[in-house]
């Protein structure tokens, strides 16, 4: 897969490697958001229950859940950046593939 390069529906093309990235990312938001779909239902039930240990528990709960969720837009925030060295990247090249020609649209 490294070193392939994809196309994409808007006639660009994004390499392997990038491709890879991106997958990896959603993979592992994917499984924070797994693991936060936990920790939501058992602060419910800690909640619910109204037993002083477990709403003291939720303390730590609620920023296990807060971190996971930095987590989850720090990952968009690479994975965006990401995409967009990959797009700046493909498109030098394509302007020095073309000669650095560039037609002009009408306006």
């Amino acid at each position: 897969m490294e070193g392939d390069t994809f196309r994409l529906g808007n006639g660009g093309q994004m390499d392997g490697k990038v491709v890879q990235t991106v997958q990896k990312s959603f993979v592992q938001v994917q499984n924070i958001l797994d693991q936060n779909r936990l920790l939501i239902n058992e602060i419910n039930q800690n909640h619910e229950s109204k037993i002083p240990d477990n709403l003291g528990r939720n303390v730590g709960l609620i920023r296990e859940l807060n971190n996971n969720i930095r987590r989850v837009v720090d990952l968009y925030a690479d994975l965006s950046t990401s995409v967009s060295r990959s797009t700046d990247i493909a498109s030098s090249e394509a302007d020095s593939n073309a000669g650095g020609n560039k037609r002009n649209r009408p306006a």
